[in-house]
């Protein structure tokens, strides 16, 4: 790849500090990340010299653009952004595609590729099945697309369900009722969910029945029309559980089917997940989106684990 120079126009000194963060220190990111790249800042102009200099004022004029549209970078934005400009990705398609306003006024957006293409599955298709690891945003923007499309009226209620698998103890030893043992399978769904609404607002929903919680148990017998349904944790069904789930929706549904097939608690039995992708893929308005490390949003180490798991498992 031969020498090249590129210079970035910024439009306004007001964009700067922004742009290259607390004492440089966005610019240096940037430089450690492209490191055969020579950059230089001079007023409002940004010039880059080196091998890699063209993605280099990709990336900037990607990063003015989200500035412009009033995001603050952060060095953990800057990071993706320049992982996403490196696969010949546009940040700014990304990173600025809204879901819902949560609960603490902020805006839910995808914060990689992987993600806006399993929120721009979920919008398209009835059904989109989200497979991926843990910490890819699977369960976290199921939720977010399921309050939005309550909010804007395309649905009558939302149906968070998952199976109630036993991983180390048992049911029988939990203290209450049954909806009192299997409460703690279904916590991460409340917790998603306070995340989208105001916890006093997602009680009352859940009294109107507008949001139903409920092991996959309950499921049985009944038809779901008009409703956002999602199934977490789809690596713990049977492939009976996973059959009986899919055939209960009715008119105006949509469905977010989630699992990671890496952790897979079924104790003896088969997971209805696992095989499903070649028996459905042929269905039209139904997606499959692969999620991995580059898509996990945790601490940056949850993303070296996942990529070290992943390389154990490829054949040697």
């Amino acid at each position: 790849m031969s020498n090249t120079t590129v210079t970035v126009h910024v439009p306004g000194n007001h964009l700067m500090p922004g742009l290259l963060g607390s004492r440089d220190e966005l610019l240096r990111l940037v430089e450690d990340s492209f490191p055969e790249v020579d950059v230089h800042v001079r007023g409002n102009e940004i010039t880059a010299s080196g091998a890699d200099a063209d993605r280099v004022g990709r990336l900037f004029e990607e990063l003015v653009v989200l500035l412009q549209q009033g995001q603050v970078l952060e060095p953990v934005a800057v990071r993706r952004s320049i992982d996403m400009v490196k696969a010949d990705e546009r940040p700014s398609e990304v990173l600025t595609t809204d879901v819902v306003r949560s609960a603490r006024g902020r805006m839910v957006r995808p914060k990689t590729s992987g993600q806006k293409r399993y929120v721009d599955a979920i919008r398209r298709n009835i059904i989109t099945f989200g497979v991926g690891p843990a910490g890819t945003g699977k369960s976290w923007l199921a939720v977010a697309t399921a309050v939005q499309a309550l909010q804007n009226k395309e649905v009558d209620r939302i149906i968070l369900t998952r199976p109630a698998v036993e991983a180390g103890e048992r049911l029988g030893f939990l203290p209450g009722d049954l909806m009192a043992k299997v409460d703690p399978y279904l916590r991460p769904l409340y917790d998603a969910l306070h995340d989208m609404l105001d916890a006093e607002g997602a009680q009352r929903m859940l009294e109107r029945g507008t949001i139903e919680v409920a092991p996959l148990a309950f499921m049985r017998g009944r038809t779901l029309n008009n409703s956002f349904i999602i199934l977490d944790e789809a690596q713990n069904t049977t492939p009976e559980q996973m059959k009986m789930f899919l055939t209960r929706i009715g008119f105006g549904s949509k469905v977010v089917v989630t699992g990671d097939t890496t952790q897979i608690d079924l104790q003896g039995g088969r997971s209805g997940l696992l095989g499903l992708e070649p028996v459905l893929s042929h269905i039209d308005g139904l997606a499959w989106v692969h999620l991995g490390a580059a898509d996990v949003v945790r601490h940056r180490i949850v993303a070296d684990i996942v990529s070290a798991y992943e390389a154990a498992a490829e054949p040697s």
